[in-house]
């Protein structure tokens, strides 16, 4: 299912969603999933201490929904699970960085109109006008 703010070229960035987050209580840390190969970044997410030791437990990228407020396995539902490399704290222990293997060679809910999942939920860049426009190759 597509939609103009998963599709669209016009910028709508949603600078309350850590607020958003905040306001639930969650106690989470931002995860950034990095392809462990290519070093591409692949999205960024939210765990939280149970998330975590899912991972770790699992080797998979397990990640918390905030707009479900449970456990995400990602790829679950969509088939593209991320087989989980290593776990990495930054300085100040608030954030995490999942360096991750695509099982499926997706990793992004969006589909190109082919039907395949993205690699990479970076798949637009904001232009010298301000308007996003499609990275190379993402599209297709």
């Amino acid at each position: 299912m597509s939609s103009e703010l998963e599709e669209g070229l016009e910028l709508r960035l949603d600078f309350g969603k850590l607020a958003a987050v905040a306001a639930t209580g969650a106690q989470v840390v931002p995860v950034v999933l990095q392809d462990a190969d290519s070093g591409e970044v692949l999205f960024v997410g939210y765990a939280n201490d149970e998330a975590l030791k899912a991972s770790l437990e699992e080797g998979i990228a397990v990640l918390w929904s905030t707009s479900r407020n449970e456990l995400w396995r990602k790829g679950a539902t969509s088939g593209d699970t991320l087989a989980l490399v290593e776990v990495r704290v930054n300085c100040e222990q608030n954030s995490l960085l999942y360096l991750v293997r695509p099982t499926t060679g997706g990793a992004c809910h969006t589909r190109t109109p082919s039907g395949r999942s993205r690699r990479t939920c970076y798949y637009r860049a904001i232009g010298d006008d301000g308007a996003l426009r499609p990275v190379p190759g993402a599209f297709a």
